[in-house]
């Protein structure tokens, strides 16, 4: 990918419509019984998204000098547990939400307890690709690394056990350093995992430079939930396509409502230098990851 902005935004669109397609064909059909739950999995899968992870991964692909066939079905795992995580957090045991992506969350367009199967049936089949899909590399080493990876990333220490700590945080004040591992394991595990995933892609990869990957992942997830804090605070819920402030609402220990919007700006600025110092040693084959880190930081949604 050349590194001139201007090009990006078309790489951007490239990379999603490539992911629609691949998740399209990954998920099963509609008319398929039990007709109910593969609709609404079509439903909360298919109905729009930024497909953050899934590029981050493509990126780290186009980084490693890897075919994106080659990593496609491990970047639709990816997003189908995001997805799973959206849908059991927006039911009214967890956030209570009405709107998701623009539209009604799926269990106000089903009912909850199809939700709920709808969660199972989407991390299930997010380990099925990882196991049998036939583009990712054959090495069963290279897929055990890919499932491990995703698994520590989901579980209690990772993003099962940062929604445990957010929902036990309503209503008290947290200090910063508690509020960031909450983020860590929340977010900042599986937008690492999108990026170590790629590098598992890549198994001749050499250490010093799969630490890099690492040493940007880290600090990106942080600033992306950091920036979603921001934008919860500063947007509205027409841009945002879900309900704007309702962290405060919740009484939510946030960056924002800690440090205010000021130092929290300053925050994500200094992640976002400590990232992209990480992707020094692969020069300009970076540019991909640099472009998307960009991207996340600058939205408005």
């Amino acid at each position: 990918m050349s590194a001139a902005p201007e090009l990006f935004p078309a790489q951007l669109e490239q990379w999603r419509a490539r992911m629609e397609d691949a998740l399209a064909r990954r998920l099963p059909r509609a008319e398929r019984c039990p007709e109910r739950l593969h609709a609404a999995m079509r439903y909360s899968v298919l109905g729009g998204g930024k497909r953050v992870r899934p590029i981050l991964l493509l990126a780290t692909a186009r980084t490693l000098g890897l075919p994106e066939e080659r990593v496609e079905a491990a970047a639709c795992a990816l997003e189908l547990v995001h997805v799973y995580s959206l849908v059991h957090d927006d039911l009214p045991a967890m956030d209570d939400d009405d709107l998701r992506r623009g539209r009604p969350t799926c269990h106000k367009a089903y009912d909850e307890a199809t939700a709920l199967l709808v969660g199972d049936a989407l991390q299930s089949l997010a380990f099925e690709l990882l196991a049998r899909d036939p583009g990712l590399p054959d090495s069963g080493a290279v897929r055990a690394c890919l499932v491990g990876l995703l698994a520590e990333a989901i579980g209690s220490l990772g993003m099962a056990g940062g929604q445990a700590l957010d929902l036990q945080s309503e209503g008290h004040r947290l200090e910063i350093e508690q509020v960031e591992r909450m983020h860590a394991l929340k977010t900042g595990a599986l937008i690492r995992a999108s990026v170590m995933m790629g590098a598992a892609c890549a198994p001749d990869l050499e250490p010093h430079r799969e630490r890099a990957l690492a040493g940007f992942a880290a600090p990106i997830g942080l600033a992306f939930q950091i920036q979603d804090d921001l934008l919860d605070e500063l947007g509205d819920t027409a841009t945002l396509g879900k309900a704007a402030h309702s962290d405060r609402q919740r009484g939510k220990s946030t960056y924002p409502a800690i440090l205010g919007i000021a130092a929290s700006q300053e925050r994500v600025r200094c992640l976002s230098e400590q990232a992209l110092e990480s992707l020094a040693p692969f020069g300009a084959a970076a540019e991909p990851l640099r472009a998307v880190a960009e991207w996340l930081l600058a939205r408005r949604n």
